[in-house]
């Protein structure tokens, strides 16, 4: 990755260092007290603050790059101890690792992030040693964020942030600070200042999680190959899930289908 304006998912190996994590925070939206930076200005070695970090995603080249991007301790301050492509693997890793914090993906092969959430509850409500999940995901529909939000989440931040606001992020959350990129806090707020549960809609339901990103994709006028590069898949893969969407939505064609998305405010 090089500069700050370059989004998490870019290929690794471009040899740029990682980003300084003591830098003024102009990314994610902070709900709760800020207690600061990782390091503070002249701190020695010996005071240097470290965060344990599980990333639970399951796109290896993605992992990859934030773990490139974040990982190297010495200058950000993080410890990736583990990571998981589904749910079944993150519940394992984060038994085993305990890690303060849990970078997690919303859809997730076995159940997606709020299954996640849902097995991990004791983990979180460990009052000595609680674990915490930050949910980084490609999706910014509001259903996802008040979902992982409703289910546990301290927070929620999509992959075009930078890896400086990300790890600011991983250590605000490791605080207990609440964190959202800016757009997505307002879901929040205007979701729990409701008491009304939303409506359960039977059609969106009959989608697995990969064809409502590639819904949502194709909806916002996205090409096959900015989806396929989008989610890491091939573009074959996205023209399959496109045939999918269109069959369980008894649809003709992307037009039938962005005028369908609209209508359910999915875009």
């Amino acid at each position: 990755m090089s500069g700050d304006d370059t989004p998490l998912g870019t290929p690794v190996g471009t040899g740029t260092p990682a980003p300084d994590p003591t830098a003024a925070p102009d990314g994610p939206a902070t709900l709760g007290p800020v207690d600061g930076s990782p390091t503070g200005d002249g701190a020695g070695e010996e005071e240097r603050r470290t965060v344990r970090v599980v990333l639970v995603d399951d796109h290896r080249m993605f992992r990859t790059g934030v773990q490139a991007e974040i990982g190297v301790t010495e200058r950000t301050g993080v410890e990736v101890v583990g990571e998981a492509a589904d749910v079944d693997q993150a519940i394992t890793v984060i038994t085993a690792t305990r890690p303060e914090v849990v970078l997690l993906d919303v859809h997730l092969p076995g159940g997606g992030g709020v299954e996640v959430l849902r097995r991990s509850m004791t983990q979180m409500a460990d009052p000595e040693r609680p674990v915490r999940f930050l949910a980084l995901s490609v999706s910014d529909a509001a259903e996802d964020v008040i979902g992982v939000i409703r289910g546990g989440a301290r927070g929620y931040v999509t992959k075009t942030i930078t890896g400086k606001d990300l790890v600011d992020a991983i250590f605000r959350v490791s605080d207990g600070d609440a964190v959202f990129s800016p757009r997505l806090a307002g879901f929040v707020l205007d979701a729990f200042a409701s008491t009304d549960a939303p409506p359960v809609d039977e059609d969106l339901d009959r989608l697995t999680q990969r064809e409502r990103e590639v819904l949502r994709l194709i909806a916002r006028g996205y090409a096959y190959k900015e989806i396929a590069k989008q989610l890491f898949i091939s573009v074959k893969t996205v023209e399959s899930h496109v045939s999918a969407v269109l069959r369980k939505l008894q649809l003709s064609n992307r037009h039938e289908l962005t005028r369908w998305a609209a209508a359910r405010r999915l875009v």
